[in-house]
């Protein structure tokens, strides 16, 4: 059985930074400097539909919900302020194991330096339903509509590693720590480089960005519909790059080569496509010397995830 909702609040104002401050319904939000900009973002992950309790370490668990969040934060070039959590618990879900999805949220925020504001916990008749909503300042707002032709799209990790770890978890293979697969950790516990996009932002000649949590192929995708051009994949990308979803690195375009962006944010990264003036098609590679559409394979949030 779950536990109430009476216990739950209590061990989050024990263990959360700022959870002490949670004695009332509404929750302040920390203000942004002067110049900045307040961002908002919310995600939900569903038992079911975006993973399996039966696979997925709760610590780890706990750990991914706040990382996702934020990373859209990251890469939008906002630094976090603070969080609300939202938790439907079913009647099937284990307290030790609720403990311990909230051990691993707590330690992921003390450890990105984001404090709870506030939440709300509901029950329900089976699974388990968390949810985040996360607030953060930009003094310069990265959107996706700021493609330009001729800009280089880059990547600071290489995408695939999370969907080659759910197809392992697909097969049968489970999370062993005594014998770690870093595939399957991309996957389960996933390690955006919060910072980052406040980094990017913070370079004119980077126009625009977006974290890789549905895949290349649809995330450059909204790139290109977002600023009216179409984007052109690099040769020699894998499936697993191209259609793999939940890898969270930032995907962004610049007009600087990647000499110079190295020179200027201080780590590499990767070319994986160029944006040109817009034809019929939003993405496409180069196939026997022309132009072919490259299609979505990518994850669909409204369809079966898990069956």
């Amino acid at each position: 059985m779950p536990p109430s909702e009476t216990a739950i609040i209590a061990w989050i104002q024990r263990h959360f930074p700022g959870g002490a401050t949670l004695t009332d319904d509404c929750g302040g939000i920390p203000a942004p400097e002067s110049g900045e900009t307040l961002l908002v973002t919310s995600d939900l992950m569903e038992s079911g539909q975006h993973f399996r309790l039966d696979w997925h370490p709760p610590k780890m668990l706990g750990r991914k919900l706040l990382a996702v969040n934020l990373s859209d934060l990251d890469s939008s070039g906002a630094r976090p302020l603070g969080f609300m959590l939202t938790l439907a618990v079913g009647r099937d879900i284990d307290s030790a194991a609720l403990f311990q999805v909230l051990e691993g949220l707590a330690e992921a925020a003390d450890e990105y330096g984001v404090p709870i504001i506030g939440g709300d916990t509901v029950g329900r008749e089976a699974g388990l339903g968390l949810g985040i909503t996360a607030f953060g300042a930009a003094a310069r707002h990265l959107h996706r509509n700021g493609v330009l032709e001729g800009d280089g799209i880059f990547v600071d990790v290489m995408p695939g590693a999370s969907h080659r770890g759910l197809r392992k978890l697909l097969s049968g293979q489970r999370w062993d720590s005594a014998s770690p697969d870093a595939d399957i950790l991309a996957h389960l516990s996933p390690r955006p480089e919060i910072g980052l996009g406040v980094r990017l932002a913070q370079v004119p000649q980077v126009h625009a960005c977006i974290d890789l949590s549905d895949g290349l192929s649809k995330d450059l995708r909204m790139l290109a519909e977002a600023s009216s051009v179409s984007i052109v994949v690099e040769p020699g990308l894998s499936e697993d790059s191209l259609c793999g979803g939940e890898d969270y690195s930032r995907c962004f375009a610049s007009s600087l080569g990647p000499d110079s962006l190295r020179e200027l944010v201080g780590r590499e990264f990767r070319l994986v496509a160029r944006a040109v003036k817009r034809t019929d098609a939003p993405l496409l590679h180069v196939s026997d010397g022309g132009l072919c559409v490259v299609e979505d394979g990518s994850f669909d949030h409204m369809g079966i995830a898990f069956v």
